[in-house]
């Protein structure tokens, strides 16, 4: 069984004064923007900064002047954003981030980061970047070109984990796994104390989490599948200084890190990267908007030869 687990990504930025997006919208609201990318909500939590949907495909989370949604499978989360200007114009907008990263099966996907530019387009001027290479694991990222300053303790996290070890894989895969056994695996107590959890296990198999603390977030989404396993990690809290903790759970042939605003990136990777990974690409851009962003691929070098993967000829080609 095969899942596109790669995410696209959107953050919108707006005015709070003419806008609050935590007490000037209703949760219908959210419901049917959700349902514009062919997601829906499956549950949520929130405190006084956050609202956090737990979603069939992702997570979205509010706060009073930005939201960001993330949805993998084949979602069409441009249409999502373009809902949400159409409803509140151009006018009440600060920033938009529009971001994908390369998906294992791309041509199954409704469109791609072209197609979705030529929606935005539309409505706001930008630039985009591609950050790593066209044959290997990268991410495309846009901004909206205006006079948008980000504040620079605005700091975003993500780890991409590739190629779970045999075990990882395994046991994750384990049918009726519970989240609570989940939970126990990745060890949340002690890596992200005091945070309220929402979390949820896919039938056959996979698992996303919400977990906020004040205004701080974690969204975690595990495809488990040993022929296409993929995690992501996604966070304001640091999640480099938790890297041996993920990598011992996880054991990657590879993953990525891609930070926003992390001004001590060379510092932190050479304390907390696993001495067994070798990064591949190191790539560094400050946008128009004021983001400093920096883009990582590590890499687990082969020790030893493996087998090719048979593929079904007569299956789907998912393989393929």
């Amino acid at each position: 069984m095969f899942f596109e687990g790669a995410e696209k990504k959107a953050e919108i930025q707006v005015d709070s004064e003419k806008l609050s997006l935590l007490n000037d919208i209703p949760n219908e609201y959210w419901h049917d923007l959700v349902h514009k990318c062919e997601a829906k909500i499956l549950s949520s939590i929130e405190n006084k900064y956050c609202k956090a949907f737990l979603l069939s495909e992702s997570s979205l989370f509010v706060w009073d002047d930005r939201f960001l949604i993330l949805t993998c499978g084949e979602t069409k989360l441009i249409n999502s954003i373009e809902f949400f200007i159409q409803t509140y114009d151009v006018a009440i907008l600060k920033q938009v981030t529009y971001q994908r990263k390369n998906e294992y099966f791309s041509h199954a996907q409704p469109s791609c980061f072209g197609d979705d530019l030529k929606i935005l387009a539309k409505y706001v001027d930008g630039q985009a970047y591609r950050f790593g290479a066209l044959d290997g694991h990268h991410n495309y990222i846009f901004h909206y070109e205006n006079d948008f300053e980000a504040d620079q303790q605005d700091k975003t996290y993500e780890l991409l984990a590739y190629q779970i070890s045999e075990r990882a894989s395994k046991l994750l895969s384990t049918e009726g796994l519970s989240k609570q056994q989940i939970r126990t695996l990745f060890n949340f107590d002690q890596l992200i104390p005091e945070f309220v959890i929402d979390d949820f296990v896919f039938d056959p198999y996979g698992y996303s989490l919400n977990a906020i603390k004040d205004d701080k977030y974690l969204t975690i989404h595990v495809t488990p599948q040993e022929s296409s396993s993929y995690v992501s990690f996604e966070s304001n809290i640091d999640l480099i200084s938790l890297t041996p903790q993920i990598m011992k759970v996880l054991e990657p042939e590879s993953f990525d890190i891609l930070t926003y605003n992390e001004f001590d990136y060379v510092e932190k990777v050479n304390q907390f990267i696993p001495s067994e990974y070798q990064a591949t690409c190191k790539i560094q851009q400050t946008l128009t908007n004021g983001y400093e962003v920096k883009f990582s691929n590590y890499l687990k070098p082969s020790a030893e030869f493996t087998s090719p993967a048979k593929i079904n000829i007569n299956g789907d080609n998912h393989a393929l």
